[in-house]
């Protein structure tokens, strides 16, 4: 009898970006120990030292999370020193997220590890962009995809 390999885990493109995800993380942990941040917090602080003062809305938008994810990951930054929260002048509904002295500090100490991950990777800048451009396509089809389009 012939087994159906549509459904066998390593056939599972799911599960290759799950898996290669964790496995990023497991790659970022010692870099961002330094750091004495976790990885989504990491990206929050991307975020920030390219564009500082970022609502908490848009941080939620860029990284794909809600705000029940994100205002605790928030909120342990700010215990650190590395942000503060504060309402918007212009619309007191808005949070505005802003780095802080040391958190603006962070950023060179960062700022050698896409060199550390791309050697981890044993790839080239260009294969890594080709990649996450590859990644971002793919991310953009299925948010559009009938599947993730909210029922009404």
């Amino acid at each position: 009898m012939k087994s159906n390999q549509d459904l066998f885990l390593e056939n599972q493109l799911c599960f290759a970006l799950y898996s290669c995800s964790l496995t990023m993380g497991k790659a970022y942990q010692p870099l961002l120990k330094g750091l004495g941040v976790t990885y989504p917090q990491y990206l929050v602080l991307l975020i920030l030292w390219q564009a500082d003062q970022v609502s908490v809305s848009t941080l939620g938008q860029q990284l794909y999370l809600d705000s029940g994810t994100l205002t605790p990951l928030l909120k342990r930054l700010e215990v650190a020193k590395l942000i503060c929260r504060e309402r918007s002048s212009k619309d007191e509904r808005q949070v505005i997220v802003s780095l802080t002295a040391a958190g603006k500090n962070l950023k060179k100490k960062a700022s050698e590890f896409p060199k550390k991950i791309l050697c981890a990777m044993e790839s080239s800048g260009n294969e890594a962009r080709a990649v996450t451009k590859t990644l971002g396509t793919l991310r953009a089809s299925l948010l559009t995809s009938e599947l993730l389009k909210k029922k009404k």
